[in-house]
C-alpha cells in the first residue's frame, strides 16, 4: 500500500539551524519551554494554567519539528497558516477499490489540496498571521521557534478576551469564552466542547516530556469552575445535533451518507439494517482519513463512494455522523466486520508523524467510543476496539490490499487511558501472556517510506514494536506469508509489527528478549526489564484440539452451507494461507456465531441475517485478528 505523506518541514527546534561549517549547538535546557509559557503568560496577562491547558489540548505541548498539522497548524499552540502549509505539501492518495468493503482514499479535494487555495480562508486556518500582527514577530519565527509560538498563542488568547469585553483576569475561570473562541469553531457547541476539555485538563493537571525533550507540567487546579454562560456573548451560531447518536459531551452534527440507487441495480453507499436487534455490534474500527475535513465530507456524501459512521475533525474534535448505528457502513474492507462494526474516521495521515492527531480529537473520539461501547455492550479492549490495520482480509487474494491505518503513530496507550481502560499488567512476571505496551514517546523504531519509498522517516514515538526471527536485532524480520513479500521497515508494512494493547502467548524468553506465537511462528521482540515493551497479562488462549497437527485460520466467521435459506447464496468458508500449528497458543477475544448479512439489493425487504450452528473464536493471530472454528480448538486459561 503506498505511503501517504505531506512534505515534512523538518525545521530546528528552539532556534535557527547551525550552518554546515558551524559546530552543533548544545541541546536546549529541558525547562526552556516551561519558562516560555511563564514568560508569555506574564507578558500578555493570560493565566499560565489557561495557556498550558490550551496548548496541551492542541498538541500535548509538542512542537513536531516545525512541521504543519493536517490543517496547517504549527507548534505547541497549533497556530494555523494554511497557505504556507499547503504550498509546501504534496499528498498522494491510494487507489480506489470495491466500495462495498474498502475505504480506499481519493486525492484531496480543493479544500485540502496540494496547492495553496485561492480566496479567503476560514479564520481558524489563519491564526498564525494574526499572531504575527499582535506580537510583531515574523511568521517564520512563530512557525519554527516554540517559545515564539507560545507567545503568539498567548497574544491570541488575550485579544479574544478583550474582544469579548472581558478583563485580563488572573483567575482562569474568567477565560472560558476566550478559550472557546481560540478553538476557531464557528458554532457554540463545538467551541464549548473544546473549552470544556481545556478546563478538564486544568482541573486534573498534566505532566510530560515533549517530543523535543522538554519537561512541562501543569499543576492540578481541581476547584476551577468557569462560568460557561459567558459563551453566550461570543457571537457564535447555534448548532444542531438533531439526528445524531453522540454523547452530550461532544460537538456533533448530522451529515448523512446517501442511500440511493444510481442505475443498473447499483446503489450506495451503505446498507440499511436493524442492528443490534438483527445482529450484535461487536467492534469499533478506528481509521484515519488520509485526507482533510472538507474533502472527506465530500467523499462520504458521494453515493458512488464508500461510507463510515463518523468523521472526527483534527483541530477541535468536532464530529460529523453519516450512518446510523442500526445500518451497515462500508468501511472496513471486510464484509463480516462491516456488518458487526461502527467505523470512525479521524482527520489525519498515517505516514506523517507530525501531521498529528490532536489531543482534542483523541478526547472527543474517546468520549464517543465510551458512549457507543456502553450503548451496544462492546468491551473496551483491543480485540473489540480495532484499528483498520487490525481487520483481516477475507480471502487470500484480499490480504495484500488491506489497509494499514491509523498506523504506528496512533497513540493507543494514551487513547485507552482516555477510554478509562488504561493498559496495565494483569498478572505476575512469570505469566504466559503479555500485553504489548511500550512507552510511546521513548519507543522509536525506525520506519521508512513516510515521504519517499525506502527513505527513513523522521524519528518519532510509536505504539508498535518490531518482531524478529531470533533474539537479535540483526536477525531477519518476521515474514507474513499472506503478503508474499520480503518484510521491510516500511511504515505501511505490517508483517513484523505488534501494536499497543494487543495480547499474545509467550513462546520463549532469552535475556532481555521475549518470543510470542505470531502468524504460526515464534517471533521475538526486545523487552528489557528497565524499559519493557510489554507487560504480563491474564486471559484465555486456544490451541489445536488434540490429534490435529494444525487448524485453518479464517478472515471471517461465516455459517456452514446448511444454514442458508432458499434465495440466499451460500458463502464460501475460505481459509486464509495461515495455519495454527499444534503446540502454539493464541489469545481469545470472543466466541462468536457463524453469521452472514445478506444485503445485495437496494430493497431492504430482501436483506437477511443468516446464523449457523458453527461457532468461532476471534483470536489475535498476527498484527490483525482472525477466526478459528470452535470445533477445531481447545480453550484454556493462561498461566
Amino acid at each position: 500500500m503506498p505511503a501517504l505523506a505531506t512534505a515534512a518541514l523538518l525545521l530546528p527546534l528552539l532556534g535557527a539551524a547551525p550552518s554546515a561549517a558551524a559546530p552543533t549547538a548544545a541541546p536546549p535546557a529541558p525547562d526552556r519551554l516551561q519558562r516560555a509559557f511563564a514568560t508569555a503568560a506574564a507578558e500578555y496577562h493570560v493565566p499560565q494554567s489557561v495557556l498550558l491547558g490550551v496548548s496541551y489540548l492542541q498538541s500535548r505541548w509538542d512542537a513536531h519539528g516545525g512541521a504543519p498539522s493536517v490543517t496547517g497548524g504549527y507548534g505547541p499552540l497549533h497556530l494555523t497558516d494554511a497557505r504556507t502549509a499547503l504550498a509546501g505539501a504534496s499528498h498522494h492518495g491510494g487507489g480506489s477499490e470495491d466500495p462495498r468493503g474498502d475505504d480506499a482514499r481519493a486525492a484531496l479535494h480543493p479544500a485540502g489540496g496540494a496547492t495553496a487555495p485561492s480566496g479567503d480562508l476560514p479564520a481558524r486556518l489563519t491564526t498564525l498571521p494574526r499572531a504575527a500582527e499582535l506580537t510583531g514577530m515574523s511568521p517564520e519565527a512563530l512557525r519554527t521557534d516554540p517559545a515564539a509560538n507560545v507567545a503568539g498563542g498567548a497574544a491570541l488568547l488575550a485579544a479574544a478576551q478583550r474582544d469579548l469585553g472581558e478583563p485580563l483576569s488572573a483567575d482562569p475561570a474568567d477565560w472560558y469564552a476566550a478559550v472557546a473562541r481560540f478553538s476557531g469553531a464557528e458554532d457554540s457547541a463545538t467551541a464549548a466542547a473544546y473549552a470544556d476539555d481545556v478546563y478538564e485538563v486544568i482541573r486534573t493537571g498534566e505532566r510530560r516530556t515533549t517530543d523535543a525533550g522538554q519537561r512541562v507540567s501543569l499543576a492540578a487546579r481541581p476547584g476551577v469552575a468557569p462560568d460557561v454562560s459567558r459563551l453566550d456573548g461570543a457571537g457564535l451560531r447555534a448548532a444542531s445535533a438533531a439526528g445524531t447518536e453522540c454523547p452530550r459531551s461532544v460537538s456533533c452534527e448530522w451529515v448523512p451518507a446517501p442511500y440511493e440507487e444510481f442505475g443498473d441495480g447499483d446503489y450506495g453507499n451503505h446498507d440499511l439494517g436493524t442492528r443490534p436487534a438483527s445482529q450484535r455490534i461487536r467492534y469499533i474500527v478506528v481509521h484515519d482519513t488520509e485526507g482533510t475535513w472538507n474533502g472527506v465530507l465530500n467523499m462520504v456524501q458521494d453515493p458512488t463512494y464508500v461510507s463510515w459512521n463518523y468523521t472526527l475533525r483534527s483541530t477541535d474534535g468536532h464530529i460529523a455522523q453519516h450512518v446510523k448505528a442500526k445500518d451497515v457502513a462500508w468501511h472496513a474492507g471486510n464484509w463480516y466486520v462491516n456488518a458487526k462494526s461502527i467505523g470512525l474516521e479521524h482527520e489525519g495521515f498515517l505516514a506523517e508523524p507530525d501531521a498529528w492527531y490532536t489531543e482534542a480529537m483523541y478526547r472527543s473520539s474517546a468520549r464517543l467510543v465510551k458512549y457507543l461501547a456502553k450503548k451496544y455492550d462492546i468491551p473496551l479492549d483491543r480485540q473489540h476496539v480495532l484499528g483498520h490495520d487490525n481487520v483481516p482480509g477475507t480471502t487470500t487474494a484480499t490480504i495484500p490490499g488491506m489497509h494499514t491505518d491509523p498506523g504506528p503513530y496512533w497513540d493507543w496507550r494514551h487513547y485507552f487511558q482516555l477510554l478509562g481502560r488504561p493498559i496495565q499488567p494483569t498478572a505476575g512476571k512469570k505469566s504466559s501472556l503479555v500485553t504489548i505496551r511500550p512507552d510511546y514517546d521513548a519507543n522509536r523504531p525506525g520506519y521508512t517510506g513516510c515521504e519517499t519509498a525506502g527513505e527513513p522517516c523522521a524519528p518519532h514515538g510509536s505504539s508498535e514494536v518490531r518482531l524478529y526471527s531470533d533474539h537479535d536485532v540483526n536477525a531477519p524480520l518476521i515474514r507474513d506469508v499472506g503478503l508474499g513479500t520480503t518484510p521491510t521497515t516500511g511504515v505501511n508494512d505490517l508483517s513484523s509489527r505488534v501494536s499497543t494493547g494487543q495480547q499474545y502467548a509467550v513462546a520463549d524468553r532469552w535475556g532481555d528478549w521475549t518470543a510470542i506465537w505470531y502468524l504460526g511462528q515464534k517471533a521475538w521482540f526486545h523487552n528489557p526489564g528497565k524499559s519493557p515493551a510489554a507487560v504480563p497479562a491474564s486471559g484465555r488462549v486456544i490451541t489445536p484440539r488434540k490429534g490435529l497437527a494444525n487448524v485453518p485460520v479464517y478472515g471471517r466467521a461465516y455459517p456452514e452451507k446448511a444454514a442458508y435459506p432458499a434465495g440466499v447464496p451460500a458463502q464460501a468458508v475460505s481459509p486464509l494461507p495461515y495455519t495454527l500449528p499444534a503446540g502454539q497458543k493464541y489469545v481469545v477475544g470472543e466466541k462468536v456465531p457463524g453469521e452472514y448479512y445478506y444485503a445485495v439489493t437496494f430493497d431492504e425487504a430482501s436483506h437477511r441475517v443468516v446464523t449457523g450452528k458453527d461457532q468461532y473464536y476471534e483470536i489475535q493471530y498476527g498484527h490483525r485478528v482472525a477466526y478459528v472454528r470452535a470445533a477445531d480448538v481447545t480453550v484454556s486459561a493462561a498461566r
